[in-house]
């Protein structure tokens, strides 16, 4: 990616590493993560106008604790350490650490000189994340004292003259009020940004890429229709026209209506070679009798690789193979180092005897926010780019047990009705996630004047931030009554319906 202005984040395995990137890009400065031990050769060839260390559950006087190249001091870059980043700021600068008396955990109240660059225009006193045993107890010289609490006396550290900060709480969080505000601070009164990061000129600067590097070239795309592999394709669309084909296997098991809209957008309003395969009936004859979660996503994957290839191969030879393989995707194949083939959609990798030269991930240097604010920039309707998130299975694994074409449907218009008046009542921005899941359990119920033995179904609903945990949704008593009594009288073979109150962890998000 081009860019002017870049923050370097080095990565001392931090489990807030995703979020400290997406806050300096939320404030228009784009961001990369590099694993701590990156050599200084390419930091230097990088020229970042700053550099953030983050977080780590190491202590730095243990043996084999990450360490990155100390020269990285000398190369006259602004650095800002974060927990163990600032630990370790300290230990190579010739101050201490050491294990704290009192374990810090959780919000504290952190008292802030506001006459450092860091804190400007913050209160005095702020709540802030902390989530320490070390701390910094000698400052290394040069440094002095810029935060504190009542357990910690060094929580924030500064050498103005060298341009060097560490904080001991975490200011990419939620919990930390002002937490962006001080790495707006950092960004912008430390590394002098000027805040060129925008999603506009991100497509601007991809299509021109797309083109330099295509030309007249031949493009194949595996289209899911979430909304990754979505964006991807009218990015390359816009690029390169009708050198581009997309093949959109339809197994079946998208969600009510689904398909056909994915259809509709991409064949109406942008005009894309589409090649919708409908495979219904194969899917479900292979998934039949199979009751293992497991077991189902190894048969799907499976069987899309076979209908992905038997299509490629009607095309012949195509120069570029699109994936719309994201940010996230990225970092966890490997400390930054991506996979040759990704995963697609969660269901198996493509084959990799598919006839083309070399792969394109137009997506790959963005966040899951950043991708739907791309697909608005490119003009795909709000509803396919703020689409729920679904698994690559689909409903396969939000049926338990085994699958039939009845369950489907029963499914597909519970799930319909849910997240229907989820919208209606406006509150689909409010939840992260929700959906309906088709139990294997039947139970006794009365409809009119006669006896019923059909399904339950359960309602899932969650809050959060990255998916890593989560809480269940407090979804208002009237919402939900609605919704059961929707579905308990237009759904057939339904007559019970419960709502899943279980937060990650101890509970996944999906149930299979």
């Amino acid at each position: 990616m081009k860019n002017e202005e870049l923050i370097v984040i080095l990565d001392f395995y931090g489990q807030y590493n995703q979020l400290i990137a997406r806050r300096v890009r939320e404030c228009n400065v784009y961001s990369e993560i590099l694993p701590y031990d990156t050599p200084l050769e390419k930091i230097k060839s990088m020229n970042p106008k700053g550099i953030i260390f983050t977080g780590g559950p190491a202590s730095v006087y243990e043996k084999d604790s990450p360490m990155c190249d100390p020269k990285i001091f000398e190369l006259n870059i602004p650095i800002l350490g974060i927990c163990y980043g600032m630990q370790l700021m300290s230990k190579i600068m010739g101050g201490n650490v050491k294990r704290g008396l009192k374990r810090e955990y959780g919000e504290t109240e952190v008292h802030l000189a506001t006459s450092s660059p860091l804190f400007s225009s913050l209160p005095n006193n702020n709540i802030c994340l902390m989530s320490h045993t070390d701390l910094v107890d000698v400052l290394p010289n040069g440094f002095e004292i810029i935060a504190s609490t009542d357990n910690c006396p060094i929580a924030g550290m500064q050498n103005v003259d060298k341009r060097f900060y560490g904080i001991q709480f975490h200011p990419e969080v939620n919990n930390t009020v002002h937490g962006t505000d001080i790495i707006r601070n950092f960004l912008y009164n430390v590394c002098k940004c000027s805040g060129n990061w925008e999603m506009s000129s991100f497509v601007q600067e991809s299509v021109k890429d797309l083109k330099e590097k295509i030309g007249n070239k031949k493009v194949l795309c595996a289209l899911s229709g979430g909304v990754d592999s979505s964006v991807a394709a009218v990015l390359l669309h816009k690029a390169i026209g009708k050198n581009l084909t997309c093949i959109f296997v339809d197994h079946g098991l998208l969600r009510k209506n689904e398909a056909d809209e994915v259809e509709t957008i991409f064949r109406n309003q942008f005009d894309i070679n589409l090649i919708r395969v409908n495979s219904q009936e194969r899917f479900l004859n292979r998934l039949a009798g199979i009751t293992e979660p497991e077991e189902k996503r190894k048969i799907i994957g499976e069987e899309f690789i076979r209908v992905f290839e038997e299509e490629a191969k009607k095309i012949g030879k195509v120069n570029y193979l699109v994936q719309g393989t994201i940010y996230p995707d990225v970092i966890e194949s490997g400390h930054g180092k991506a996979a040759v083939i990704k995963s697609h959609h969660n269901v198996g990798g493509l084959p990799d005897y598919v006839d083309f030269d070399e792969i394109i991930e137009p997506l790959r240097d963005l966040f899951k926010d950043e991708v739907r604010k791309t697909g608005l920039e490119l003009g795909i309707p709000e509803k396919l780019v703020y689409r729920q998130p679904f698994p690559g299975p689909g409903l396969a694994i939000r049926i338990i047990g085994d699958i039939t074409k009845e369950k489907l449907d029963i499914l597909k218009e519970a799930d319909y009705i849910f997240r229907e008046e989820i919208a209606n009542a406006k509150l689909d921005r409010t939840f992260n996630q929700y959906f309906a899941v088709l139990t294997n359990l039947k139970s006794v119920g009365v409809m009119g004047d006669g006896r019923t033995y059909d399904y339950t179904v359960a309602l899932r609903c969650v809050t959060t931030t990255d998916f890593m945990t989560a809480t269940w949704s407090k979804i208002p008593y009237e919402l939900l009554e609605k919704v059961s009594s929707r579905i308990v009288n237009e759904v057939n073979h339904v007559n019970r319906v419960v709502y899943d109150i279980t937060s990650k962890p101890p509970a996944t998000i999906e149930w299979e």
